[in-house]
């Protein structure tokens, strides 16, 4: 229990601290930001500081620290480490400079500002690689919430489980459409600051819930210093593709230019974005402190947990819920799990509409325009959550393949937002250092994982390390050039 408090006092200390030296090598100005310059009602609209950063959680968090922190806990809590330090060094790094440089290209897509630094070869990759991973988290986080409408509903005495499921995707996809359409602050700016208090109280809910019954107990790191997964799958680089979202997610990156054409001023960027991340990182470490302690240990492996997890994710979310807070617990803290994914689904969409619209210069204030747009973005979101709802299609294998492309679109804007430093004439190791590290974390997942390449650790892991090395050498290469004047 100790050590879980350490990293959360270290969560919370790192927003304060490391948050801000991150701010001062920014060093955000009085400029006219896009929210005030371009507001056209629809995208572009100002929206106050306390509802950015709610809107700015919702958008991120998803199933991500949820179903995430509990598969990483599998590893046993080892996986706080990677929580905490991923989160302040990495997690938080990355999503303010996505926002921020947004907001000094008047609130372009991630797609566009990685061109702008990196070339116009990455600029396509990074467009396809946006919108083929924007509609993957749409069906995520679409088929999710209907998967644990379906465990509430059956664990209330209803019947017919695939056509609640099918009922509740189409729902929700119906929702989603609405949601990409329409201007952001008609349903996103208005509702979703409330869903975000209701996802803070269930996190703080179960934590309360492991807390006060003697019967769970938090397991230290330095007792527990070694790989407790049941399978024996390794630590590196699985733990860290599969918590994702918990410490570091691309995915955060093709948000944050959602709420940089939101900001009122640029200073408000260290609350919104970094300590948005930070407290997505709190809420991982509560779930994966949850997932290390309600569940048997033996022999030293996490055995309980792999047995409920592989029942299903949504499972055991709704197992944690009823663990820790009982009957009424259980519809607050399934509220919050449903509606964190589903708000971050419909700005997925959103996202993927906007990278499209970017990407081929499509006017959105014309309201044809953005349904032209929507309908295949949400068919082809549609056609996977129904393909996996009728069994054509396996969650476990999108969920995986969402995760690497995760982790390698965070890669990417790291890399990204160190050219912008060295341009700037700053302190480019601030992300180059994490942009190391994730390019050798997703190069080995890439070569190891059985979806992937299935080469094996003793290819992978060399593979993986000695390609992050050589993009970290092209980098410094480039460095050694005179730095091009901004834009």
């Amino acid at each position: 229990m100790i050590s879980f408090f350490l990293c959360l006092i270290l969560l919370i200390g790192g927003y304060f601290v490391y948050g801000k030296i991150v701010e001062n090598t920014f060093a955000p100005d009085d400029r006219e930001t896009p929210a005030v310059r371009i507001n056209d009602g629809v995208d572009y609209v100002v929206m106050p500081q306390w509802k950015l950063f709610l809107v700015q959680l919702l958008n991120i968090a998803g199933l991500g620290p949820i179903f995430g922190a509990l598969g990483g806990a599998q590893w046993g809590p080892i996986v706080f480490l990677w929580i905490t330090f991923g989160t302040i060094f990495a997690g938080g790094v990355h999503d303010y400079f996505s926002g921020m440089m947004s907001a000094r290209h008047d609130g372009a897509s991630i797609a566009e500002v990685c061109g702008i630094y990196l070339g116009p070869v990455m600029q396509n990759v990074m467009r396809v690689f946006s919108v083929v991973l924007l509609v993957m988290v749409g069906t995520v986080f679409a088929v999710g919430p209907a998967g644990l409408m379906k465990v509430l509903v059956s664990n209330s005495g209803g019947t017919g489980i695939l056509a609640q499921s099918m009922f509740w995707l189409i729902l929700f996809l119906i929702y989603y459409f609405i949601a990409t359409f329409i201007s952001i602050d008609k349903i996103i700016g208005r509702f979703y600051p409330v869903f975000g208090i209701c996802l803070i109280i269930m996190a703080v809910g179960v934590i309360i819930g492991i807390l006060t019954n003697p019967a769970y107990t938090i397991p230290e790191i330095w007792d527990n210093f070694h790989n407790m997964h049941s399978s024996g799958t390794p630590i590196w680089s699985v733990m860290f593709i599969t918590v994702a979202c918990g410490a570091i997610s691309g995915f955060h990156s093709t948000q944050s230019p959602l709420m940089a054409r939101c900001l009122k001023s640029e200073k408000q960027g260290h609350f919104v974005f970094y300590g948005a991340m930070v407290t997505e990182g709190v809420i991982a470490l509560v779930w994966a402190a949850a997932g290390c302690s309600l569940y048997e240990i033996s022999g030293g492996l996490t055995t309980g947990l792999a047995e409920i997890y592989a029942q299903g994710q949504s499972v055991a979310v709704y197992d944690v819920c009823q663990k820790t807070m009982g009957g009424i617990g259980i519809a607050l803290a399934m509220l919050g799990v449903v509606v964190c994914p589903v708000t971050s689904a419909d700005t997925a969409f959103r996202s993927a509409r906007l990278t499209v619209a970017d990407w081929f210069h499509i006017d959105q204030t014309k309201w044809q325009n953005r349904l032209k747009l929507c309908i295949p973005i949400l068919g082809a979101g549609a056609i996977l959550g129904i393909g996996n709802t009728l069994g054509y299609i396996n969650y476990t294998v999108i969920w995986r393949y969402f995760s690497w492309t995760n982790q390698t679109l965070a890669m990417i804007v790291l890399w990204t937002a160190s050219m912008y430093l060295f341009r700037e004439k700053k302190n480019y190791w601030l992300t180059a250092v994490p942009a190391t590290f994730m390019s050798a974390v997703s190069m080995t997942y890439f070569f190891y994982a059985g979806e992937c390449l299935n080469l094996g650790t003793t290819i992978a892991y060399p593979a993986g390390i000695i390609l992050a090395v050589v993009f970290l050498a092209i980098f410094i290469r480039a460095t050694k050039k005179p730095a091009p004047t901004a834009a």
